[in-house]
Order: structure tokens, then sequence, then C-alpha cells
């Protein structure tokens, strides 16, 4: 395309649902907060209890911890600019703040792929080799993993931003998503996007299916080992150690592939559907994973009864010497 067609684009403006009629703005952008402030509370709360319960200072914990970090991230970087839009109609973006917040989508994206990898790994080490779980899975062990999950996935982020930023872009700057992505910004680029895209593709696949590939052949074995366990009861004792991690792993994966698998194969949606699913699986895991980890995991949700009993006790002696 010549360069007469092309114009110097400064800034791009969020356009959210394309479909959704201006009297419904107030409604989405309430019910866009609720979420986010919901995530924030519950995410909030499972750092104050672990901060503050030596007991949760376990392998399994710091993991959900990693977790909890990267949800309020990811959270934080993608909803208050979408509230803004629909509250104050203040949907523009600066150029370099579009892919700053591009990074951070796909880097945090990443880091969960990786974080839910390291916890199949506990799980899998846990069930199918106990006698050796203490010896090989460690606080100092998980630090590592994690730390080294953080560290890789800023790499293929990096490079996406770094080959679609001097990219030439026409007048047109809406951003038919709900944030800043790749896709999302490379297909306002005046050029052929396949040379950009394609990697990108390779990038989402690897981080995809890598962590997934792992996680399935891990549950794989674990299924394996349960079935030699003798009794029934303790089958299903073992089972429910992985309960939550199941939950969790799948509210992250099966959306994101369903997304992957349809496109590929021929399943069309409108654009308004599609950002509902992406907004879904993307923001949906970081409300509901606190839940998961109160009423799915047995130290957390003693942790909570314990600070619990322990707001209402003074409570009830208070009570009690007024009576007399």
């Amino acid at each position: 395309m010549s360069l007469g067609n092309q114009s110097l684009v400064t800034a791009f403006f969020i356009v959210g649902f394309p479909g959704l009629q201006p009297e419904f703005y107030g409604l989405v952008s309430a019910v866009l907060l609720f979420v986010y402030i919901c995530i924030l509370m519950g995410n909030v709360l499972i750092l104050a209890l672990f901060v503050t319960d030596r007991d949760l200072h376990k392998p399994m914990y710091f993991v959900i911890l990693n977790l909890v970090v990267s949800d309020i991230l990811f959270s934080t970087t993608t909803l208050p600019k979408i509230i803004a839009r629909y509250w104050f109609q203040a949907g523009a973006i600066s150029f370099t703040g579009c892919f700053v917040q591009m990074y951070f989508v796909h880097y945090f994206g990443s880091v969960n792929a990786f974080i839910l990898f390291i916890m199949a790994l506990d799980r899998y080490v846990s069930i199918c080799f106990p006698l050796r779980y203490p010896l090989i899975i460690k606080n100092s062990t998980i630090h590592i993993l994690c730390a080294t999950a953080w560290i890789t996935s800023k790499a293929c982020p990096l490079m996406m931003v770094i080959r679609a930023y001097p990219l030439p872009y026409c007048s047109s700057k809406q951003i038919v998503q709900c944030y800043c992505d790749h896709i999302s910004i490379t297909t306002l680029a005046c050029t052929d996007r396949t040379p950009y895209s394609l990697p990108a593709f390779v990038f989402a696949m690897v981080v995809l299916l890598g962590p997934l590939a792992f996680i399935i052949l891990s549950y794989c074995s674990i299924i394996l080992a349960v079935i030699k366990i003798a009794t029934t009861q303790e089958r299903f004792k073992t089972l429910s150690t992985c309960s939550s991690q199941i939950i969790i792993i799948a509210l992250y994966f099966l959306p994101r592939c369903f997304i992957y698998l349809s496109s590929n194969i021929g399943i069309v949606f409108s654009p308004d559907v599609r950002i509902v699913i992406i907004m879904l699986y993307s923001l949906l895991p970081p409300m509901i994973n606190p839940l998961i980890y109160c009423f799915k995991t047995k130290d957390i949700k003693q942790s909570l009864m314990k600070r619990f009993k322990h707001s209402t006790a003074p409570k009830k002696e208070n009570v009690f010497t007024l009576s007399q």
C-alpha cells in the first residue's frame, strides 16, 4: 500500500463490543467494575491469608500465590481501560500504551499457563511418587520453577511487540476488542500480516499446548496410580486432592482450546460473541479461583475459618460481660 494511503497513528480507540447499544454502556461498565472488584477482593484475601498464616507456606500454596499475583496483574492490565471506555467514553489509548498493554496481556497469559504446568507437576509427584515428594518438591524448588516461569515468559510477548510496533498502520484506529492484543492490533497494519501472525500463532500453540500436553500426561499417570490403590475410599481421597487443580486448569485451557479449534474447523462467531467468550475465559478464572481455593483446598479453608472465629470471639466475650 502506498504511503499516501497511510496516516501517522498516534493513538488507538478500544471499541469493546461493537454491537453494544449506547443505552447499555452503563450496565456493562457496572458489570465489569463488579467483576474487577470481586477479582481484587477474592485474590487479595488469599494473599492476606498466605502472609498471615505460616501453615500455608507449603509448595502447593506458593504455586497458588504466584497464580493469584498473575491474576491480579492481568485483571488490572485489562479491566480499568474497558471500564473507562463504557463509563466515561474514554476509549482512546496511546499508540505506545496499546503496545504496552498488549505485552502484559500476553505475558501474564503465558505466566498463567506455566504456573498451571507447575501445579500439575506438584500433584503428579505427590501422587505418583509420594515417598519422594518431600525430597523433590521443596519450597526452594517451587521458588526456582516459578521464577523461571516469570522470566522465560517475557521472551515471546516481547518478540511479538518488537515485530508489530514498527509496522505501518492505516487510518483505521479501531481496536475491536476489550483490550489491545496481537491480533486486534496487527489486523490494522497496512501490510500483509502473515509473516507476523504465523510466529505469533506458533508462540500461542507452544504456550498453550506445551503445558497442556504435560498436564494431560501427568493426570493420565495420576489416574493409573489411583487405579492401583486397593480401596475405593482411598481412591476418592487421593483424587480429591486434585479436584481444585483440575477445575482451575479446565477453566483456563478448555475455552482457549475451543476458540483455537473452532477457528480452524470453520466455526465462525460474530465479533460480539467471540469477544464475550474471550472475556469469559480471561476474567472468569481470576474471579472463580479464590472461591475454589477457599472451598476446595483444606488448608486455606481451615485458615479462613480460623480467622473468622478469631474475629468473632471478642464480640461474644463482650456480650457475655454486659449480660452480667
